[in-house]
């Protein structure tokens, strides 16, 4: 009866998201008197031991022909395979782009009921927290099925350091099925990854042009957060569709929020309401963004930033 978990990494660098899943599992077991498995797949020169530091009381790192890129078939075969060997009843993912694609696949393949969206651990019932209606509200679900899957939300849970001695088990699974194949791979580069950030500095509309950008990726710099935009800035090309957060976009949820010209619709609100602190600078005072914010700034953004980004900069420096 233990508890499975996906531990997503970037070319051996195990990401942040793959650490609070490991946290999240090993309080679900603590709590259930089982252990965890980490499953990391074509793991390269990832830190293994780390992953017991991290929560894991085995680690069973997968490599195959047909496991250098991530594809949800293959990945999930993986998984089920190892979660049937374990003798897995619960398992863990996180809710990335890759952890959404595997774990409906692999709540097939364990006959196991799914919860996406958790915030929090599972109660004495078994019953979990979840998000709905875009963020906007709350849910408590109780799955029947014997087996279950936990897909949690990223930045929801805190890493932790259970100091625990992993047992290491090197396994080869060959030629695992997929309906679909990578052929190429273009992948940004020397930025903040969005969905993982702790911090997030965003723009929309009221920055004029993408010419004026150089401001909020300066702030986002010395703040070291990454940058985002709302669908219309995104729309007209100024930005990447990648930084596009809200309810058509990216869900989020930094520990802190800066929206920069933002009015604050209800369809970007649905992509960043989980943020645990959010401030807006706007210069309309009545931006329903405002309703929505922690701290606001009414004011012209070009007149507030540079203000912000030299206090930034004077407090770095100290």
């Amino acid at each position: 009866m233990s508890v499975l978990v996906f531990v997503e990494h970037d070319n051996g660098i195990v990401k942040k998201s793959g650490y609070e899943a490991l946290a999240y599992a090993q309080d679900l077991a603590t709590a259930n008197n089982t252990t965890v498995t980490a499953v990391i797949i074509n793991p390269k020169n990832a830190d293994l031991n780390a992953l017991g530091n991290s929560g894991a009381n085995k680690v069973v790192a997968v490599n195959g022909s047909n496991l250098d890129h991530f594809t949800p078939g293959s990945y999930s075969h993986v998984l089920n395979t190892v979660a049937h060997e374990d003798g897995a009843t619960f398992a863990v993912v996180s809710g990335t782009y890759n952890g959404k694609a595997v774990a409906p696949r692999l709540a097939v393949k364990m006959g196991a009921g799914l919860v996406s969206g958790v915030v929090g651990l599972p109660e004495s019932d078994l019953s979990v927290k979840k998000t709905a209606f875009s963020n906007k509200a709350f849910a408590k679900v109780k799955l029947r099925s014997d087996k279950k899957i936990f897909c949690i939300v990223p930045n929801s849970y805190e890493v932790k350091n259970f100091g625990i001695q992993a047992e290491i088990v090197q396994k080869s699974i060959e030629d695992a099925p997929s309906p679909s194949k990578v052929t190429n791979v273009n992948k940004t580069t020397g930025k903040i990854v969005l969905t993982e950030a702790e911090l997030v500095v965003s723009g929309g509309r009221g920055m004029k042009g993408p010419e004026n950008w150089g401001m909020i990726e300066e702030l986002a710099d010395i703040l070291g957060a990454a940058t985002a935009c709302s669908k219309p800035v995104s729309d007209m090309d100024w930005r990447p569709h990648s930084e596009h957060v809200g309810q058509t976009g990216i869900t989020i949820k930094p520990n802190l929020y800066i929206a920069i010209g933002i009015s604050g619709a209800i369809q970007h609100l649905a992509g960043v309401s989980s943020s645990k602190v959010i401030c807006v600078i706007n210069k309309d005072p009545e931006a329903p963004f405002f309703k929505a914010a922690d701290y606001g700034i009414v004011g012209d953004a070009f007149e507030v930033l540079p203000k912000l980004i030299a206090k930034a900069k004077s407090l770095k420096s100290a």
